[in-house]
């Protein structure tokens, strides 16, 4: 690798597989399978092949939401595809998702089944098909839609921006956290300036807007997140202290940040999830054990 200080592109880009630091084993310039790998598929009609990164838990609380409301079809498998690994490349991932990026559902409800990718998707999806959390009416349904693309959009800053270059970089390199920390900052000034005016991003009712903001930027001020709290200073978003910390009081909220997780605290790992029992400690702890 060449010291940033003395790189000059070439002409033509060509692929260093020594590159990439933590993920060169994973990081790769074409799409497609790599190896030849069937996915698992459980009994209830929602199958989800994921894990408990920021991403993911989106739809596992979600899921959970719809659970805790009475949804009975919202009844899921949760299958942990580990990243780090290369799971996202088998071909029945691929065949699910062609990007290999978690989370990918397959809905079975039907006769035929039906494939959804991209976390933000997937959330409308889910949110249509049970007709909970999203509005149906304007102006509502066009503020929720608003901050859940805001989503979509402004997360790469956080993650692949920010939280590579801070956390993950073989090499910190001072533009590029000074890049990425400023828009970080200015994006978390957004949400608290909204969330002064209003209790939850899209209105006085919890959405897939929320859903989708509070695992990235919820957890980014309550410190989950690359060990950056105090380098962000993440204590001055008054108002998005207050938004996430009523978020993961909810309990439908704290089992789905649970499912498919593989880091922090055991207990606070289930890393597969095939039915509500699952989260009962014992259970739990067996799962947890044997992944």
């Amino acid at each position: 690798m060449t010291d940033s200080a003395d790189y000059t592109p070439p002409k033509i880009w060509v692929w260093n597989k020594g590159n990439g630091g933590q993920f060169a084993n994973i990081n790769r310039p074409i799409a497609g399978p790599t190896h030849e790998k069937e996915l698992p598929v459980g009994r209830h009609p929602l199958q989800l092949y994921s894990l408990g990164t920021p991403n993911g838990v989106k739809v596992t609380i979600l899921l959970e939401e719809l659970l805790a409301l009475g949804y009975s079809g919202a009844e899921y498998d949760a299958w942990l595809i580990k990243i780090g690994e290369g799971d996202q490349f088998g071909s029945g991932f691929v065949d699910v998702n062609p990007n290999s990026k978690i989370p990918a559902l397959l809905d079975r409800s039907g006769p035929t089944p039906i494939r959804v990718f991209e976390s933000g998707s997937i959330l409308t999806y889910l949110a249509e098909k049970f007709g909970a959390f999203l509005p149906t009416e304007q102006p509502a349904r066009a503020e929720c839609l608003s901050w859940l693309f805001w989503q979509m959009g402004s997360a790469p800053y956080l993650g692949g921006g920010f939280g590579h270059f801070y956390a993950y970089a073989p090499t910190k390199i001072e533009y590029a956290i000074d890049r990425f920390a400023m828009e970080v900052k200015r994006q978390l000034d957004v949400l608290d300036r909204r969330l002064a005016e209003s209790e939850y991003l899209a209105g006085k009712d919890y959405t897939i807007a929320d859903i989708a903001v509070w695992p990235w930027y919820g957890g980014l001020v309550k410190g989950w997140q690359y060990g950056a709290a105090e380098f962000l200073q993440v204590q001055d978003y008054k108002n998005v202290q207050r938004w996430a910390d009523a978020i993961f009081a909810r309990p439908a909220v704290k089992r789905g940040r649970k499912v498919n997780r593989l880091s922090g605290d055991p207990a606070d790992q289930l890393h597969e999830r095939h039915d509500a029992s699952d989260f009962d400690t014992k259970t739990q702890d067996k799962v947890a054990v044997a992944g």
